[in-house]
This record gives structure tokens, C-alpha cells and sequence, in this order.
């Protein structure tokens, strides 16, 4: 499946795949398409036991706001090119399987409703888009990874 013109890269090994550093691009936007916010930085993938530890850090600029950020997930492998994701704080997130180079996720968090999609591009790239809707956020979270080393 394609992407913006892009086919998916189908993955088996979801810890050979992520683990290292990223660099990271993130574009906040309104469901309009206005711009809303961005943030740079870095995230790492870090294989711990059976469990992939992303971590990233940057500077975000949202609105009036211009600050650090920093995130933790907890990517439990469940199989090949699979895996159960999770906060930091131990809550479940959703689950991923990223088998066909793409997946399509969804979070409720309190009255709003987070869908995520996942597509790889190939070996140094892949996206991450978030929308979310309700009454507390309406916006779209996309974010661009690309390999650090090159």
C-alpha cells in the first residue's frame, strides 16, 4: 500500500528495525491544516529484555509556548514485526503490527479520541500521524523520522 505515492516497507524484526537514533520532525496543525506548533528533536529505540524503550527529547514551539519535551513509551514485543506499546507510566496505548510497513491505531483518552497511523518508508525513515478529536483537543500531530546516522 502507498502513502503520498510512498509503498510501505514491510518489517519482520520491529527491535532490528527501530533500535538506534532518529531524528525527529513534528508538525502540530489544526484539522484546517493551519500550523499550530512544531517541534525537533531526537528519539532512540533501545531493546531492553523483550521491551523496545523509545525515548525522545527536543524543543517544542506551540502557540506562545517555546520549550523542551521529552517522552517515553514502552514498545512490549509480541511477535514478529508486533508489539503491544505502552506510557511510561505502565498504561496501554495501543498495539502495533507493523508486518505490511503500515498500521492504523486508536487511543481514547478521556472524551477525545486519538487515530494513529504508522508507515515506514524503508530502512531510514518512516512517519507517525496522530488526529485528534473531541472536545478538549482538535488537531493533527505528524512526525517524520529519519535515521541519524545518515
Amino acid at each position: 500500500m502507498a502513502h503520498n505515492g510512498v509503498v510501505a516497507f514491510p518489517i519482520t524484526d520491529l527491535a532490528g528495525y527501530f533500535s538506534g537514533a532518529w531524528l525527529l520532525d513534528r508538525g502540530i496543525a489544526g484539522v484546517g491544516g493551519e500550523e499550530l506548533g512544531q517541534a525537533e528533536g531526537r528519539a532512540t529505540f533501545a531493546l531492553e529484555g523483550a521491551v523496545l524503550v523509545y525515548h525522545e527529547v527536543g524543543q517544542l514551539r506551540l502557540g506562545a509556548h517555546n520549550g523542551p519535551f521529552s517522552r517515553t513509551l514502552r514498545y512490549r514485543i509480541t511477535g514478529c514485526g508486533r508489539a503491544a506499546v505502552y506510557f511510561d507510566h505502565g498504561g496501554f496505548f495501543h498495539e502495533i503490527d507493523l508486518t505490511t510497513g503500515e498500521w492504523v491505531a486508536g487511543h481514547p483518552c478521556q472524551a477525545d479520541f486519538y487515530r494513529g497511523s504508522y508507515h515506514l518508508h524503508d530502512r531510514r525513515g518512516w512517519r507517525q500521524e496522530w488526529t485528534v478529536r473531541g472536545p478538549a483537543k482538535d488537531h493533527v500531530i505528524t512526525s517524520r523520522f529519519t535515521r541519524e546516522d545518515g
